[in-house]
């Protein structure tokens, strides 16, 4: 990494800080992998180690992934789970996803964070809750070490097995003692608490339909005893509920409360059929969300009321989910996706822009948000999601000349948003350029889709 890096001459400079600026003919004046200044170009030093000059883009900070599973990216558009709710889509893979291997973690893990990256994400929070055949989340961290993305390496487990009343079978669970056992050593490996860190690790049991409550309560009181964030799905489906309301006598929200798992600490992916009394509780305890537009709608689980919670305080962030669940993993198109759902819910719910009580739309600014700050905090990050003084020197460039951003130029950030997602032309993740001139160059993209492809057959088999 170059000791300074000066970035100059952008169109605009979008800080999301908290004065929401946007500086036209801006840069960045970036040291040691994090920002030193940003203002106007011509009130930066005038030379560094490294000089990039993004004359003609747009600026902004790198987006946040706040849920996905990359291994998923082995099995996108699989036909016998094309057209299923959640739990057949499940029990239709999960017999696939056994055949894993620790080499189909690292392989299907850099594809994901090819694809991420490309999309405009530097940094993303992965779920890998099974591990097969010797597999590890090790596998994972390595592979995102050679990408260059900033990860949350969440370690999922499933404890609940078909033989006990859980969704996945007897084959995919692991023990209690051995889940809680690798935990403790995946935290003192490799978890960094500093700001900048690269790697942070997650506690993350499945979901109240595959784990266990007493799994739930020893992996909070594991979590908060080395200071790390707590992750689950939550309230996805109606069948979750009645799972819940069946096995526990408690609704979801309800059923986290009894395992220790509301707090500052603790964001959930999904929650989608929360009530009005639980959204507020999130805020009023701190709780995060990650909304899962593209994955909701795939699965048919509902429609998240993500207003609802940002009106409440809420910390809502946004996440692809699986690619086996989505199919894809861009996160500007899921910026999209998440303002474009939110004011069909507002239409459904009688929204009118020609009355004074009308129900608010979600504007591309606030999409933005969700991708950046708003991802930011319900990782418990304070490093990244804006470019100001501090905070790490994530960042990623649009050009504005090509074909899809024509007409649009009167409002470029919004044209991000507005019109269909594209890829970034340049993404510098703690100081290090990732993707140069629309080019990844920390893989070989020819060979890692030939071998992708390879391993996602074997697995089809």
């Amino acid at each position: 990494m170059n000791n300074t890096f000066l970035v100059k001459n952008a169109s605009i400079i979008v800080t999301m800080d908290g004065l929401r600026r946007a500086i036209p003919g801006g840069g960045l004046f970036i040291q040691d992998g994090f920002i030193k200044q940003v203002g106007p170009t011509n009130e930066l030093p005038k030379s560094a180690d490294q000089v990039l000059d993004l004359s003609g883009h747009i600026v902004l900070p790198g987006l946040v992934n706040t849920h996905h599973h990359f291994y998923q990216t082995l099995t996108r558009a699989v036909p016998a789970a094309q057209d299923a709710n959640l739990f057949t889509w499940l029990k239709t893979l999960y017999p696939i996803w056994a055949r894993m291997t620790p080499e189909d973690i690292f392989i299907s893990t850099q594809t994901a964070l090819a694809e991420l990256a490309l999309s405009g994400c530097t940094t993303a929070s992965d779920h890998l809750y099974l591990f097969p055949n010797g597999s590890r989340l090790d596998d994972e961290i390595a592979a995102a070490y050679e990408i260059g993305v900033r990860i949350h390496a969440s370690r999922g487990s499933m404890s609940l097995g078909e033989s006990q009343g859980g969704l996945p079978p007897d084959s995919v669970v692991d023990s209690e003692e051995a889940i809680l056992r690798d935990s403790v050593r995946l935290i003192e490996q490799y978890h960094d608490p500093k700001p900048g860190s690269m790697v942070q690790i997650v506690l993350a049991p499945c979901s109240p339909f595959s784990v266990t409550g007493e799994l739930m309560r020893q992996s909070a009181a594991l979590a908060r005893l080395y200071g790390v964030h707590l992750h689950t799905h939550l309230a996805e489906t109606q069948d979750e509920q009645e799972f819940c309301l069946q096995r526990f006598g408690h609704r979801p929200v309800a059923y986290m409360e009894s395992v220790d798992w509301i707090g500052k600490d603790v964001w959930f992916a999904h929650s989608v059929h929360l009530n009005s009394a639980e959204v507020q509780r999130f805020g009023r305890e701190g709780c995060g969300v990650a909304h899962c537009p593209s994955s909701n709608m795939r699965l048919a689980s509902g429609i998240s009321p993500v207003m609802e919670y940002l009106q409440a305080g809420v910390k809502v962030g946004l996440g692809v989910d699986g690619s086996a669940s989505n199919d894809s993993s861009h996160m500007l198109g899921e910026a999209r996706q998440a303002m474009l759902l939110a004011r069909l819910s507002a239409g459904l719910h009688g929204a009118s822009l020609t009355t004074e009580d009308a129900v608010p739309l979600m504007t591309a600014r606030q999409a933005l948000e969700l991708a950046t700050l708003g991802g930011a905090a319900v990782l418990g990050r304070t490093d990244i999601g804006s470019l100001e003084p501090g905070k790490c020197a994530d960042f990623i460039a649009f050009d504005l000349s090509r074909l899809d951003y024509a007409g649009a130029l009167h409002d470029p950030l919004a044209a991000l948003v507005f019109c269909q997602p594209q890829r970034v032309d340049y993404s510098v993740v703690n100081g290090r350029i990732i993707i140069n001139k629309g080019e990844l160059v920390t893989l070989d993209l020819h060979r890692q889709i030939e071998r992708h492809n390879q391993a996602a057959r074997r697995l089809l088999s």
